[in-house]
């Protein structure tokens, strides 16, 4: 099977066989040991899904190296301390990063740089096509070789495919994923090979009508991203899938362009990609019945979402759940059986769950809850993280001695055994002393026939404390009031509970892999009160 690349959303772009990729994977690996590069040594790569990350991710793993996943639209200031942080002293990155590099280099590790293009492996004429594309565009930057400074395709013509060979424990560390953030400074969870083979298998076993070397997946989500790198790209060669890999997920026209022309089997991907494809004015010329299974990760699966979804395509669209922590799936709905709306599922093999109650008992132990209550979901299984890199307070506090992680997020199981996220604790709102669900009046707004997207938060107040505000971004061609959209929402829950504001807004915030960022708006309506004070 191949790994096929279209920088440009056509036909044309890099297609690998599996044979060619592990030749460019031991020439590179080949070049990071004539770098110097030891086992146990960081690599950070920041590029966007290309087969130059799959062939950087596989070379790093195969010298016992450590991969620094680096998200491309960081700022200096986040690439200054995710590089200082992991101690990285090598960096794959896309061209058009370098300058942000060039003002952060100095205070960091990094002692070789590798430079990595859109087009590198495009066969002509079609890399002058991307590169012209990109240079229409403004973003290009040229970049000469120097001391330090190599480029990707250079590296691989130079060295041969014969790198030492090194010898890798299972347990050995292959990852740092650093966490979002959202609960402070992000951290770097440590990810063994075992973890990440774990994991991988796990999803495999979930997939249970995959055929080994006949499935077509969509790799739009990105790489970077824990969820796009077990589902995306590790997923498909462990199966020996044709892989599409895609380095604009916003490029929707595209990605349904290719299920079509291809008949793609598997799209993994985030609530925000469904929405896209649900939502696009085109999307009825479009065959994307050949889509069998989808697992939706990253975010909530809104009930809307999935329902149309399914109907367009024809395939199962499922709601999974995991986090950084676990690199990272531990849940999800059945693919093929029976889904619950709401529910995340159940654990997947060899997962252990549990709800815990939010408050200690007097010996200090979290007293473990019955079926139906809600509490903090606890997990424990082999793709469960090591630690935090330099972190083992940090780590302390969300995995015990006995190996359970403590996920953050409150949740309940049903008679039946299916779990259901209610929140994060953080995330609840608390309004006149009740507390809020945000997702469950994200839930109805969904239901709402001219709502697109919706984040509910709690906003300061000063007679409530908190009160409920929504964040709406209306279908095309829509309009709606900010009354009616509460009406609707007061008829189907409790008073207390529909927003008392809303704001219509031409898009929400989201990270790179499409995840609303409720902590954004948290924010600016901080800096909006404090303002006016």
């Amino acid at each position: 099977m191949t790994l096929r690349y279209l920088p440009l959303g056509l036909r044309i772009g890099v297609s690998l066989t599996y044979r060619q990729l592990q030749d460019k994977v031991d020439r590179l690996a080949n070049a990071f040991a004539g770098m110097g590069i030891q086992k146990g040594d960081r690599i950070a790569l920041q590029v966007p899904n290309s087969p130059g990350g799959v062939i950087t991710f596989l070379a790093a793993i195969k010298m016992g190296a450590v991969i620094v996943n680096t998200n491309p639209i960081y700022t200096p200031r986040e690439m200054r301390h995710q590089l200082r942080d992991s101690g990285a002293t090598t960096i794959v990155i896309w061209n058009e990063l370098y300058p942000k590099l060039k003002e952060i280099q100095a205070e960091t590790a990094v002692r070789n740089v590798v430079i990595y293009h859109l087009h590198d492996l495009v066969p002509q004429p079609f890399a002058t096509l991307v590169k012209r594309s990109r240079k229409k565009e403004g973003d290009w930057v040229d970049i000469p070789e120097e001391v330090g400074v190599d480029h990707f395709t250079s590296l691989l013509a130079h060295y041969p495919p014969n790198p030492p060979e090194v010898h890798v424990s299972p347990h050995d560390v292959a990852l740092f994923q650093y966490t979002g953030g959202t609960t402070g400074v992000p951290k770097a969870a440590m990810l063994s090979h075992h973890n990440l083979v774990a994991n991988i298998l796990q999803c495999i076993s979930w997939f249970t009508r995959v055929t080994p070397g006949r499935e077509k997946i969509v790799a739009a989500i990105p790489f970077f991203h824990v969820y796009g790198m077990t589902t995306a790209m590790l997923f498909p060669l462990k199966l020996g899938a044709e892989c599409f890999i895609f380095p604009n997920p916003r490029d929707v026209s595209s990605v349904m362009a290719q299920i079509e022309r291809e008949g793609c089997t598997i799209f993994p991907g985030v609530p925000a990609m469904y929405i896209a494809i649900n939502n696009h004015p085109d999307v009825g010329k479009y065959n994307l019945h050949s889509i069998t299974g989808c697992l939706s990760g990253a975010a909530p699966l809104p009930v809307e979402v999935q329902t149309r979804f399914e109907q367009i395509t024809g395939g199962q669209l499922r709601e999974g759940y995991g986090l950084t922590e676990a690199a990272p799936v531990t849940h999800g709905n059945p693919i093929y059986g029976l889904s619950k709306a709401g529910s995340i599922g159940f654990p997947l093999p060899d997962v252990e769950a549990r709800i815990v109650s939010l408050a200690p008992a007097a010996d200090g132990t979290f007293p473990v809850l019955g079926v139906g209550e809600v509490g903090e979901l606890v997990l424990r299984g082999p793709q469960v993280m090591i630690g935090y890199w330099n972190q083992p307070e940090e780590t302390k506090q969300v995995k015990d001695a006995d190996g359970w992680l403590y996920t953050g997020d409150i949740a309940r199981m049903d008679e039946d055994g299916y779990f259901y996220i209610v929140d994060r604790k953080k995330d609840i709102i608390i309004a006149s002393g009740f507390n809020i669900v945000p997702r469950e009046v994200e839930e109805v707004l969904y239901e709402h026939p001219k709502v697109q997207e919706a984040v509910v938060a709690g906003i300061p107040d000063a007679r409530r404390g908190e009160t409920v505000k929504a964040y709406v971004v209306l279908k095309p061609g829509e309009t709606a009031t900010a009354e009616e959209l509460i009406a609707f929402c007061r008829e189907r829950l409790a008073p207390y509970k529909a927003p008392s504001r809303v704001e219509f807004r031409s898009e929400l915030p989201k990270s790179l892999v499409g995840k609303f960022l409720r902590r954004v708006l948290v924010e600016e309506e901080l800096a909006k009160s404090q303002s006016s004070d």
